[in-house]
Parts: C-alpha cells; sequence; structure tokens
C-alpha cells in the first residue's frame, strides 16, 4: 500500500512534455498546445455565456416599459445616442468659474517663477558637461613654444582639470586649500550627472510656467468673449498662443 502511494506522488511523477512544432511542419502554422487550447475555451464560453444573459434579457423585456431617460435616447441606424443635457449656468456665474480659474492658473504660475528664479540663483547655465563652445586662444612667440605647447602648463592646473571651464583651481590653490577629491574621476562624472539633472528640472519648469501663461491667456480670451459686443477675429489660437481678436471701441460714459 506504502509502494503505491509513492509511486502516486507528484516528487517522483514523470513531467509529460508536450513537443514543439517540427520543423518541416512549421509551414502549416501554430501549433496549439493544451494551455493555449484552455485559454480559447475559456474565451468562448464567457462570449456564450455573455449571449446567453443578453439572449434571456431580451425575452424577458416588456415592450411597453417605460422609464425617463428615454426622452433624452435617439435610434440612429441601429445605435442608442443618448444626449446630455447641458447645465443651466448664467453669464454671470461662467464669468465667476473663468475668473477663479484664472486666478488659480496665475497662482500656480507663480509658484513656478519662483522655482525657476530659485534654480537661476543655484546654476550658473555653464554647459552640463563642463564646456562651452567659445575658444581659448594662446599666443607663442615662436614655433618651438607652439610644438612644446601645455595647456596644462600653461593655465598651472593639473591634466585632469584642463577640460573645465568652472571652477578650475590652480596646483598652488589645491596645495593650499587641501582640496580632496576634486581630482577623482568619479567625483567629477557625480558633479557632471547633478548638473545635468539640475538643468532637466529647470527646463521642465520652465515649460510648464509657458504652458500656465498660454492657458491663462486663453481663459481671459474666451472671458473677454462673453461680453456683449461686436469682435473680429484676427489671427486664429494656436498650441503655444492664444487666438487674438479686435474689439469694436465702445465709450463707457
Amino acid at each position: 500500500m506504502a509502494a503505491a502511494f509513492r509511486k502516486a506522488h507528484k516528487s517522483v511523477q514523470r513531467n509529460h512534455r508536450e513537443r514543439s512544432q517540427l520543423n518541416y511542419r512549421r509551414k502549416l502554422g501554430f501549433l496549439e498546445k493544451k494551455k493555449d487550447y484552455q485559454i480559447r475555451a475559456q474565451n468562448y464560453h464567457r462570449k456564450q455565456n455573455i449571449l446567453k444573459v443578453l439572449r434571456q434579457k431580451a425575452l424577458d423585456k416588456n415592450p411597453d416599459e417605460f422609464y425617463f431617460r428615454m426622452t433624452g435616447t435617439k435610434l440612429k441606424d441601429g445605435v442608442h445616442f443618448i444626449s446630455q443635457r447641458r447645465e443651466e449656468v448664467t453669464e454671470e456665474q461662467l464669468k465667476m468659474m473663468k475668473t477663479q480659474d484664472l486666478k488659480y492658473i496665475e497662482m500656480k504660475r507663480i509658484i513656478e517663477a519662483k522655482k525657476i528664479e530659485q534654480l537661476k540663483s543655484e546654476l550658473h547655465f555653464l554647459d552640463a558637461n563642463g564646456k562651452l563652445p567659445n575658444k581659448h586662444i594662446f599666443f607663442c612667440k615662436s614655433k618651438k613654444e607652439v610644438k612644446e605647447f601645455n595647456v596644462a602648463k600653461r593655465l598651472n592646473t593639473l591634466p585632469e582639470l584642463v577640460d573645465r571651464v568652472y571652477n578650475r583651481p590652480t596646483i598652488e590653490s589645491l596645495q593650499k586649500e587641501k582640496i580632496k577629491g576634486v581630482t577623482h574621476p568619479k567625483a567629477l562624472k557625480e558633479l557632471a550627472q547633478q548638473r545635468n539633472h539640475q538643468y532637466s528640472l529647470l527646463k521642465q519648469h520652465i515649460n510648464r510656467e509657458k504652458q500656465m501663461f498660454v492657458a491663462a491667456q486663453k481663459i481671459q480670451t474666451h472671458k473677454d468673449l462673453m461680453d456683449k459686443t461686436k469682435k473680429v477675429k484676427v489671427k486664429n489660437g494656436t498650441m503655444d498662443s492664444p487666438a487674438i481678436y479686435k474689439f469694436q471701441f465702445k465709450r463707457k460714459r
């Protein structure tokens, strides 16, 4: 009895694997496995159950049934269209809502502007990699001096710091202040990554502030259009600027 249970135990059972499609039979298409059949069968039975429920609902439906949603529903080419009722809002209420939206966007824009000024005060607008497009010209007295020219020696700094156009200390300052880790390649790489991150944040804040400024202009334009005055469109609106209208001059007493 114990031997029969031991043979039936999963730990000693043999794993039966389905073979893959043979190479010379791949032209016949995909060879369906049992797990593929199970997924296909589950999908088929789920759809059949849904159709069965819908068919039963159609049989149980009362043709004389009425509910108020029918008044706002239309049947067009066999498809139901539900007309959404617009909320009844007066012009003064709309103006107030536009004003609130405008104030909120202006508040967020001021926050973004403060963040931009803070980032600008921390950065010096140098290139992220520490290299500027401008050139440094050195003048030599003879051709021999040109051949033997050494940039690090001319700038009185270490060769590892030649490529830096910012905070390039001299050898005397390095010996005097005993700066540690300045010439280490890993430290320089980490500083460059931090600068890249700061500049990317600055760019994101500038783009966000610009988008908020355009949104505020568009809301102000819509608010001005609600006035009952004669206006003429001068320029169509774009993603970066609102539409421009020319209003008729009206003298106020």
